[in-house]
């Protein structure tokens, strides 16, 4: 009797020593989760700022390919209309000093017009007989340009492009030439160096660093100045020799750039990227672009660590918001489990002393209680017996009463059975005399019957268990915004007025936002170059709602159309460019009409309007 009531481990120090441990036991736990939930959050927040960074960036670098390319295409036409000048040709079939002289002076006018560097005439022999700088003590008139690949290449091919420092200036531009034909045969060339000074300055305005490499992985333009003339990386023993003595990038060491990869190669490209000034390599996100119409990579790099950063902060934080009601609303409930314990332990200990003193002063009492233990035990034997003996009956009643219920149940399935018996009779008959219709009619009455079998089978089984236990609305808005957000630079840089009028944000037509925004800005770009170098230009980008439809206006006040070009304006080919496909309108076409809607165009000597008709999306 003293070893049943002596003090259990539940109670006394033991439940304490349990209590302390258990807090442990949960700090320990609540730890591992934060730091858990925040080693998540961080690479969460780490691997969305670096996807959210190449987006950004990847748009930035395409909008300065653009931009590049816009440069480029400006001035490829100048060597190709001087060619077919007769001042030019004049000069070079004559040699008259008064058309030389005109020469120098249109060339000159032309530097200022067109932003080139220099513009200069070379005879048959590679001699430069006009230059653009003919007033300048670096005049190019008398220097032979023969050994230059531009030279060379145009007189072989036609025209030519070649990047490399100048002799005389030792400043780096692009060389676009083109050969002057004459009846006799090739009469000279016309050669048109391009600096990239301002688009560098443009560039350099953002944060961002871009750099423009070749086929080679030289880098040519770049927003910081020490990278020019750099590499990608190591040139080859067999590259360098040629590079050299074609005295392309003068003297420049062609050292590879300090960027290298900061992680695993995959997607985005992490880099580390060491810019000049700085101490201590940082973390960028690369993107690489080509440049169209050329051979020329753009490279984009955009600072990843502030925005790394303030993406962790922001998912660790939220990861804290989240689990701190959840660790606090554990802790209550363990807290008040404790007490909970703890009360029962010591409504236990009090029940064992209290038998303990019982035991110590009534022995005799313990020994009636015995006894009466022993007949408890006899009554609940008897009463055993006694619900055994009920379910028995209770079963027996049962089953017998199933008994009964069968006979009927058997009688009123026999009557579905005898009926379904003679309908397969009939319906085989029917089918044997081709009734189709019967046939189908007694089958039908056949379902009809085993439904009401399985009916009743089932009351039978319930009596039994008795007592058992993709293109969506788009917001033109959004659109619009989309649009201006890309050519929003060059409008700035080129156009004179510009009007836009969103609708609000409700206003939407299905489609896809990125399909709706080439088009709008097909239209745009249309407009921007129709009123490119008139006077007082002014663009228009407005809507009109009607009932079932949005109208998207683009106007300009240019030129117009020629009616040539307006009979088969959305025919393939046809264009007013000189340089351009003429595919732009008729993808903008298709793309309307996938979406249920439809171009119209008006065009006067007093400018052009362009209205798209989309359905409006409810």
């Amino acid at each position: 009797m003293e070893s049943r009531l002596a003090m259990r481990p539940e109670s006394g120090p033991w439940a304490v020593s349990n209590g302390r441990v258990a807090q442990l036991v949960y700090a320990a736990v609540a730890v591992a989760v934060v730091a858990g939930a925040f080693f998540i959050a961080n690479e969460y927040g780490r691997n969305r700022a670096y996807e959210t960074l190449e987006v950004r960036a990847r748009s930035a670098a395409e909008l300065n390919a653009v931009l590049l390319r816009t440069v480029l295409e400006k001035q490829r036409s100048l060597p190709f209309v001087l060619a077919q000048d007769r001042d030019v040709i004049g000069a070079l079939t004559t040699r008259s000093d008064s058309l030389l002289q005109l020469v120098d002076r249109k060339l000159e006018s032309l530097v200022g017009e067109t932003r080139s560097s220099v513009i200069y005439l070379l005879n048959a022999d590679g001699l430069t007989l006009a230059s653009s700088n003919w007033r300048e003590p670096t005049s190019f008139v008398g220097t032979n340009y023969s050994f230059r690949p531009y030279y060379t290449r145009a007189v072989a091919a036609g025209s030519a492009e070649h990047y490399a420092l100048g002799t005389v200036s030792k400043r780096p531009g692009l060389y676009i030439s083109k050969r002057v034909d004459g009846p006799s045969g090739v009469l000279g060339v016309i050669v048109v160096k391009l600096e990239f000074d301002d688009l560098e300055t443009d560039w350099r305005r953002n944060t961002d660093p871009s750099l423009v490499i070749d086929q080679r992985g030289i880098v040519l333009i770049a927003s910081v100045p020490e990278w020019r003339f750099m590499t990608e990386g190591p040139i080859l023993d067999s590259q360098m020799g040629p590079i050299r003595e074609s005295l392309q990038f003068g003297d420049a060491p062609l050292a590879p750039l300090d960027i290298k990869p900061a992680l695993p190669q995959g997607q985005p490209d992490i880099v580390q990227a060491r810019l000049p000034g700085t101490a201590k390599a940082e973390e960028f996100v690369r993107v690489q672009t080509p440049v169209p119409t050329t051979s020329w990579k753009l490279q984009l790099l955009a600072p990843a660590a502030p925005a790394v950063a303030e993406a962790v902060r922001t998912a660790q934080l939220l990861a804290l918001i989240v689990l701190a009601p959840l660790l606090a609303l554990t802790a209550f409930f363990l807290r008040r489990r404790g007490l909970a314990l703890r009360r029962a332990r010591a409504q236990e200990a009090a029940r064992l002393e209290l038998e303990r003193r019982v035991a110590e002063r009534t022995e005799d009492l313990s020994t009636a209680h015995a006894e009466l233990v022993m007949q408890v035990e006899e009554r609940q034997k008897m009463e055993t017996k006694l619900q055994t003996v009920q379910q028995d009956l209770v079963q027996a009643n049962r089953l017998a009463i199933l008994g009964q219920v069968t006979a009927g149940v058997a009688h009123e399935i026999n009557q579905p059975v005898a009926a379904i018996r003679a309908y397969a009779d009939n319906a085989e008959t029917f089918l044997g005399r081709n009734q189709i219709d019967s046939a189908k009619g007694n089958l039908k009455a056949i379902a009809g019957l085993t439904e009401r079998i399985g009916g009743i089978t089932e009351e039978l089984r319930t009596f039994a268990r008795k007592g058992t236990g993709d293109t969506g609305p788009i917001s033109v808005s959004d659109v619009i915004e989309g649009a201006l957000l890309l050519l929003g630079s060059r409008f700035r840089q080129r156009a004179g007025q510009i009007i836009t009028q969103a609708p609000p944000p409700d206003i939407k037509v299905h489609g896809n936002r990125i399909r709706l925004e080439q088009v709008l800005i097909n239209l745009m770009q249309n407009a921007l170059e129709a009123t490119e170098g008139g006077p007082a230009s002014r663009i228009s980008v407005r809507t009109a709602v009607t009932d079932g439809d949005v109208h998207l206006i683009v106007s300009d006040n240019g030129p117009g159309i020629p009616e040539a070009v307006m009979r088969a304006l959305f025919t393939p080919f046809n264009t007013s460019k000189e340089r351009g496909l003429g595919l732009g309108l008729v993808i903008c076409h298709d793309i309307v009409a996938d979406y249920g809607g439809r171009i119209e165009v008006r065009s006067t000597s007093a400018g052009t309007e362009f209205t798209v008709h989309l359905p409006r999306a409810s």
